[in-house]
């Protein structure tokens, strides 16, 4: 089972729709996949048409007081499942730091599924927090979604001093240049030539293109509903690239 995480600090930045797409690109190959939404905002569970809602709240859930297998949902698509965000997870912190083992507690709710699912999406909240910890505990990749402006950068650059203070794999984290408007000078002068500290940097963009909002108006990935538009085919590249990645972790 491979864990992949779509994280940043930054909101905005095109976490979900990253994990929305990639998913549904993952199932088609006929590898059953699980998305997790972990943000209170529900964003993920909004595109496949599932409530943000999980009964009895996330506190029993985190905590492994319930199996996740209660509260996986199918999609409408073949062989690609959700467990859904709740509101709850707002306070999932709270709920962590009350666990045994705070810090590796995703990573062993998720154990269960290694013969169910051969991928694992996390779609994470914008923070840095126990709930982030967890989630570089138990993801092998970590996509970090990046606009190419100088204050993005900056997060990321925090992302990676993050890592180095808490001695964290770095290998896992996998920028990728996300929302980029080639009409921009400072948008084309980043792209076309990256800081040397963005390592392992993906090499295919994602454009801004109003077909990626409009996944709000269809309720839907990309490929459903837009599937020969560039951002579409830019997910395809960047799915391409982001399985060499973990091909030569094996």
């Amino acid at each position: 089972m491979k864990v992949i995480a779509t994280y940043n600090i930054k909101g905005g930045v095109g976490k979900t729709a990253a994990a929305v797409n990639l998913a549904l690109l993952a199932a088609r190959e006929g590898a059953p996949t699980l998305v997790w939404d972990l943000d209170p905002q529900g964003a993920a569970s909004y595109y496949f048409r599932i409530k943000p809602k999980i009964k009895g709240g996330g506190k029993r859930l985190v905590q492994g007081k319930r199996d996740l297998d209660d509260f996986i949902r199918g999609t409408d698509y073949h062989l690609l499942d959700l467990l859904p965000a709740d509101f709850s997870y707002r306070n999932m912190d709270l709920f962590l730091e009350q666990a045994k083992n705070p810090v590796r507690q995703l990573r062993k709710l998720l154990r269960p599924f290694k013969s169910e699912y051969y991928y694992v999406f996390l779609d994470c909240p914008p923070s840095i927090s126990l709930v982030s910890e967890n989630i570089f505990e138990a993801a092998g990749a970590i996509l970090v979604p990046t606009i190419p402006t100088p204050l993005s950068l900056r997060t990321y650059q925090q992302i990676r001093k993050f890592f180095r203070q808490q001695a964290l794999d770095t290998v896992k984290v996998l920028p990728f240049f996300s929302m980029v408007d080639r009409r921009k000078q400072l948008h084309r002068s980043i792209v076309d030539a990256p800081p040397d500290y963005m390592e392992n940097l993906l090499q295919t963009a994602i454009p801004y293109d109003s077909n990626v909002e409009r996944m709000g108006t269809h309720r839907a990935p990309l490929a459903e509903f837009a599937p020969n538009t560039r951002s579409a085919h830019c997910y395809q590249a960047l799915w391409e690239d982001i399985k060499q990645q973990l091909d030569r972790r094996k």
